[in-house]
């Protein structure tokens, strides 16, 4: 088996066990037996246990990024723009429930520079959220402060609580069995939730404790 398929069929098997197991419980026992390898063969491959758990965690950000690149529908409205990145996330994270568990929970948990990774991952997205919102603030001819419309400045806030809902989600989304929606009910469910609110901002009507304050 050439050297590439091995490794990620380690990796498959590691992603599993620490998700699983969580990385304190984990061996690389358990993981060369999930992989169908001698121990020594994992450790030829990927050195140790902590830098088999960075490349999992590498590995499983990149995928789910790359998921939610390919999702947005690119050509269609701002609006559409946003669920179908939405929807790629819920659909990448339910149909990966290993992986999210290790990126969202297990990586988090175990130290700083697993939590960096991670950080970076989450940085990456919501980077790609405030292009898609500036995107609608431009098509929507909002530039101007004074007339209480979004602006492009107010975006990287909007992006953050965004990827921060989404991420919320994204258990429930997972939970099939218990009643969990689907991914594309998850992605509804949230534009409800902000879409609505962002339409107001892209109008000029803000919320504020006094009332709203219109265009």
């Amino acid at each position: 088996m050439p050297r590439a398929v091995r490794e990620q069929q380690m990796l498959d098997a590691a992603v599993q066990t620490f998700a699983r197991r969580g990385y304190r419980n984990a061996s690389m026992d358990d993981i060369a037996e999930q992989a169908g390898v001698s121990k020594p063969l994992v450790y030829l491959y990927l050195n140790s246990k902590d830098e088999l758990f960075a490349a999992c965690i590498r590995r499983e950000a990149d995928s789910l990024v790359a998921a939610i690149r390919a999702a947005v529908e690119h050509d269609a409205p701002a609006d559409r723009r946003l669920w179908s990145g939405l929807h790629g996330f819920f659909t990448h994270t339910a149909e990966h429930p290993d992986g999210w568990a290790l990126l969202h929970v297990q990586a988090r948990t175990h130290g700083d520079p697993f939590a960096r990774e991670v950080a970076a991952m989450r940085a990456e997205i919501v980077e790609f959220v405030t292009h898609l919102l500036r995107a609608a603030v431009r098509e929507n001819g909002c530039g101007a402060a004074r007339t209480g419309r979004m602006t492009g400045g107010e975006a990287p806030g909007l992006a953050y609580a965004l990827v921060g809902a989404a991420e919320s989600l994204a258990e429930w989304a997972g939970d099939r069995a218990g009643g969990g929606p689907s991914a594309e009910e998850a992605a509804a469910t949230l534009m409800n939730f902000a879409w609505a609110g962002l339409g107001n901002l892209l109008r000029g009507e803000r919320w504020s404790p006094g009332g709203h304050v219109g265009a």
